[in-house]
């Protein structure tokens, strides 16, 4: 198992994407500590887990809030010894997209911009402290192809702060990783496409929905759009030690709709 033994905070646990790769990871071996702010969703991940043989312990934690991620991270190395891996899943107001720039007021264009640089910031930082103390670790951090979207993209999407907010976490995981690395400490950034089972199912949108993801589906040369075991699945090679030589990259899993240097 590719993550044996080790000890891996996930923030956002209760989300979609932060449920799969914990339950990925507990596949994997790895011992978790599951955060989130609301504890009975965080509960209900871990519960499954620890069901099917895995090693899980919830927790009430807002990601934003730094003192209480401080608190959370050395609670787990107190417990446990180290923190061997992090990783940060929580929401960045994707809810905010759908208007213009021009036509937005300011704070809601800030908003996703915000909250996306403190919580990966709070986040990694709490786990860093006793990672560098220990000479190892992975943080994990999470974007999107909001960050790069194709020319006819940008003009299709109105991605209001998002698309920056995730240029924002990119750019953080880079410093963090130029700054971490001589301390033995490893920063990779996971970047996404739009996964079609995070998305609504209310009926009432269930026509632009699906006129929408045939368009990105077609922008993509896979044919299809990543899912979430496919996300998870990146988290895992990223957290583990097969990828001991990666840091400061931002992991593609786009299915082709983005393709670069990175």
């Amino acid at each position: 198992m590719l993550l044996e033994g080790k000890i891996a905070i996930i923030h956002g646990a209760g989300g979609k994407i932060g449920g799969a790769t914990a339950r990925a990871f507990a596949r994997e071996g790895a011992r978790l500590h599951l955060a989130g702010r609301t504890l009975e969703t965080v509960k209900a991940v871990a519960d499954e887990i620890a069901a099917a043989g895995g090693k899980a312990e919830a927790a009430e934690v807002d990601a934003l809030d730094e003192t209480a991620v401080r608190a959370h991270a050395d609670e787990v190395a107190r417990k446990a010894g180290r923190i061997d891996v992090t990783f940060n899943a929580v929401w960045i107001r994707g809810d905010l997209q759908g208007t213009r720039l021009i036509d937005m007021q300011t704070e809601d264009v800030l908003t996703p911009i915000t909250v996306a640089a403190r919580t990966h910031l709070v986040t990694a930082i709490a786990a860093a402290r006793h990672m560098v103390e220990q000479g190892s670790g992975a943080i994990l951090t999470l974007s999107s192809t909001g960050s790069h979207l194709a020319g006819r993209d940008y003009a299709k999407h109105a991605t209001g702060g998002f698309g920056i907010a995730c240029t924002t976490i990119e750019a953080l995981s880079r410093v963090l990783a130029g700054e971490l690395g001589p301390k033995g400490v490893r920063v990779v950034c996971i970047r996404s496409d739009a996964i079609p089972e995070t998305w609504s199912t209310d009926p009432a949108h269930a026509e632009a929905i699906e006129d929408m993801k045939a368009y990105m589906t077609a922008g993509t040369v896979l044919g299809r759009m990543p899912t979430l075991a496919d996300v998870a699945d990146a988290a895992v090679l990223a957290a583990s030690d097969r990828a001991r030589a990666m840091t400061g990259a931002i992991m593609n899993v786009s299915c082709g709709s983005v393709m670069d240097m990175d």
